[in-house]
């Protein structure tokens, strides 16, 4: 063979080699779900499980804020995301999310009672169209330390008290401040504020602002911050998950429910309307609903799950609000950015 016709069949035997390499890297590439949830939602052992059961591999993203997931949804695509049944309203008016199939959700029929009929669940139907399928919740009540606060708080206006200076850990997030603010002043629906209330609570957030030590994002971080600095009182966002975190670090806390009631939330799985695989994002759903999954969430978490009842429920016989959607959540998320950024009381 000459020496020509032997580098032709070295490059032909390279190239069939890569093709080769190629199409096997291809045939043998698992699907990928994209999941953008909260903290505790999807850890490791869980995605793991699922990945082992479906032989796929999961993109997990996390959030710490209703508005960091508005934002990623509208910037990236992702298949299934957890979402407050107030929060989801929006996604829905702006066709970001799709209805799901519940005939691939079997696990919905193992849900306790006030979870089966989805109907009567305000936010999750539209048009007979099921867009969501809850998964967890919590009230957001007022977590105070001990050691600081010798008699328990009975109002959440106590964050505003002069002796808290510099103690008190807010949480960031435009939604939820404004209409704890609303629920203080007692306006009639503190998710719908009138300008005039607006502009109101936006200068009692300012005022708290100079008691804050810093405004939070996520569990983790608030007990790292209660660990290190003389913390007073927490805004508790995340409600029980953020109570067991916070004793199994071995602070010496209280948790009330004020007397004017505490915002709630029920989170929810739903699924993007760009979702390139909508089934396998509905076996995911219908995964996180088996009971040991379900039930990691209360015993790894803290977290209320669908599945099983809590002995230890505290919302019973207390003042609850849930969620419900806001009006023109961007002119509270612009107040709030500039709130958070500093600005003088003045300019508001």
């Amino acid at each position: 063979m000459s020496i020509i016709a032997k580098r032709s069949a070295t490059v032909l035997t390279y190239f069939l080699t890569i093709i080769c390499l190629a199409t096997s890297s291809w045939v043998y590439a698992r699907e990928t779900l994209r999941v953008l949830t909260w903290d505790g939602y999807a850890d490791n052992e869980v995605v793991s499980a699922f990945e082992q059961r479906f032989d796929v591999a999961i993109e997990l993203t996390l959030v710490t804020s209703d508005d960091d997931l508005w934002q990623k949804i509208n910037s990236r695509s992702y298949d299934v995301f957890a979402v407050n049944t107030a929060e989801l309203q929006r996604y829905i008016d702006q066709g970001l999310s799709r209805p799901i199939r519940m005939a691939n959700i079997p696990n919905h029929a193992q849900q306790l009672q006030r979870f089966q009929d989805l109907q009567a669940i305000p936010g999750l139907v539209r048009q007979n169209d099921i867009y969501a399928v809850p998964y967890t919740y919590s009230e957001m009540g007022l977590i105070y330390n001990r050691k600081l606060v010798k008699t328990a708080p009975q109002s959440m206006s106590a964050m505003w008290d002069a002796a808290y200076r510099g103690r008190v850990l807010a949480f960031n997030t435009s939604n939820h401040s404004f209409s704890l603010v609303g629920l203080l002043m007692g306006v009639a629906n503190p998710f719908r504020m009138t300008d005039p209330e607006l502009e109101q609570a936006t200068r009692e957030l300012v005022r708290l602002r100079r008691n804050v030590l810093t405004f939070y994002a996520t569990a983790e971080e608030a007990t790292r911050l209660f660990a290190k600095y003389d913390i007073a009182l927490i805004f508790g966002n995340y409600g029980t998950q953020q109570l067991k975190a916070l004793r199994e670090a071995g602070a010496d806390i209280g948790y009330v429910i004020p007397r004017e009631g505490a915002l709630a939330w029920l989170d929810c799985w739903a699924i993007t309307r760009n979702s390139q695989n909508p089934e396998l994002a509905e076996k995911w759903i219908n995964y996180t609903l088996e009971k040991a999954v379900s039930e990691r969430l209360t015993q790894q978490h803290g977290l209320a799950n669908t599945i099983t009842a809590s002995l230890n429920d505290s919302t019973q016989n207390k003042p609850i609000i849930w969620l419900e959607p806001i009006l023109n959540p961007l002119a509270r998320k612009t107040l709030w950015d500039r709130i958070i950024s500093g600005e003088a009381p003045e300019a508001f």
